[in-house]
């Protein structure tokens, strides 16, 4: 491979842990690249070329690095499989795959699973190494297995934390450190006890470490399921809230695939960026709304729901929906009638994209009517009741009907 850059997976049991292949890449390369620890690792006699740790941050500084070191043999360094979670991708995105000879080693995950004897496709994977801890919150459903890879010495007693907050406090909980090496063990409860994050008694734990969780859900803590429809007492509002029903058939329209951006305009409570991202890890959302305090309540929402990540953009639209990305979809939840907002997310729609828009007023709905008669799509009106107290009988409670334009754009790719 012309100008190939070796990437070599290691484990903690360092040097001795390596096949051939892998000792003989590091041991004539010129020029060895890494983290501290990876580095330290590597005995100077067997690896004589120049040593080089990452600068930060990392990714900006990548092409230059190895720019400077152009016609040099280069091997990079790796924690366990470098695709995985690892340095790999960010190397396959700045400089190209096809410059990367990629030897791995056996994941932490992979050491984790036959550790416990977890079956490794039946088991997630988060990440909490330079992601925050509410990331977790989506992915807690009882009965699942779940392997963590920690941040630190800290993060299972975070972890435990946050389980007791969302209502899995009966989780069983133990801590797989130096997975690999001599140091290897399993750390639990006290006195034969098993862990769980109710009693979890361990302030800190080695730094290099992957949790293993049983997640066990409290009778007492709200469901959530992993489908669009969440309980509307999931969310924090103040009533400009996407009910259950309606969001439920909405998020449906708008059909989220994996990698998709949404913008959430006229954002409320955030309910429908929200549930978006929680259709797949790589889903995107932009939530634009006007007022600050709903602007910060999605937030919160976002995070409490485990979807940190979700953009929220005080402004009102269509003056905030410039310098957005381009969306897959686009779901307007409020302001329909402001002065060329469907204009505005029309035209930034490529292509194959959706719109959804929502309404319960008759000057939007005569506005969506005119859309619906230019462009197609489906024009529906929905309607919820829900069963009262009417004295000592039960009655029907009609909700305000919604009238619901979805719509996919044509042209080439649609």
């Amino acid at each position: 491979m012309n100008g190939a850059i070796s990437v070599v997976g290691i484990g903690a049991d360092g040097w001795d842990g390596l096949p051939a292949r892998s000792r003989r890449v590091l041991g004539s390369a010129e020029v060895l690249i890494g983290g501290p620890r990876q580095l330290d690792l590597l005995p100077a006699a067997e690896c004589p070329g120049e040593r080089i740790a990452w600068p930060s941050p990392l990714r900006p500084a990548v092409p230059g690095l190895f720019a400077a070191h152009e016609g040099r043999t280069i091997a990079v360094l790796a924690s366990g499989d470098p695709t995985f979670y690892g340095i790999g991708r960010t190397l396959a995105e700045t400089v190209g795959a096809e410059r990367l000879n990629v030897l791995p080693h056996p994941s932490s995950v992979s050491y984790a699973c036959a550790r416990l004897g977890w079956a490794l496709e039946a088991v997630e994977t988060v990440s909490l190494v330079g992601r925050p801890l509410a990331g977790l919150s989506a992915s807690l459903h009882d009965g699942r297995r779940l392997l963590v890879l920690s941040a630190g010495a800290e993060t299972p007693a975070e972890v435990a934390g946050l389980l007791r907050e969302k209502g899995f406090g009966g989780t069983r909980m133990r801590v797989l450190e130096q997975l690999g090496s001599d140091r290897e063990r399993i750390v639990d409860g006290v006195d034969g006890v098993d862990g769980t994050a109710d009693t979890w008694p361990h302030e800190r734990v080695d730094p290099l470490n992957v949790i293993a969780l049983d997640l066990v859900r409290s009778p007492e803590a709200l469901r959530l399921g992993a489908v669009p429809g969440l309980p509307d007492e999931a969310y924090e509002h103040d009533g400009q809230l996407t009910k259950r029903y309606v969001r439920a058939a909405t998020l449906a329209a708008l059909a989220p695939a994996p990698g998709e951006l949404l913008w959430d305009i006229g954002g409320g409570s955030g309910s429908i960026g929200v549930e978006w991202m929680r259709t797949d890890r790589s889903c995107r959302a932009v939530a634009v709304e006007k007022d600050p305090v709903r602007a910060a309540r999605i937030a919160r929402n976002a995070a409490a729901l485990g979807v940190p990540a979700l953009q929220v953009v005080t402004a009102s639209a269509p003056d905030g929906l410039a310098a957005l990305p381009t969306p897959d979809a686009v779901f307007i939840g409020g302001g329909l009638t402001a002065p060329g907002l469907l204009d505005a997310c029309w035209g930034a729609l490529p292509a194959g994209g959706r719109l959804v828009a929502n309404t319960v007023t008759l000057e939007s709905e005569a506005l969506l009517a005119r859309w619906y008669g230019e462009h197609g799509g489906e024009l529906v009106r929905l309607a919820v009741a829900q069963a009262v107290p009417v004295g000592g009988f039960t009655g029907w409670r009609q909700a305000m009907p919604v009238t619901q334009w979805s719509v996919t754009k044509a042209g080439a790719g649609a």
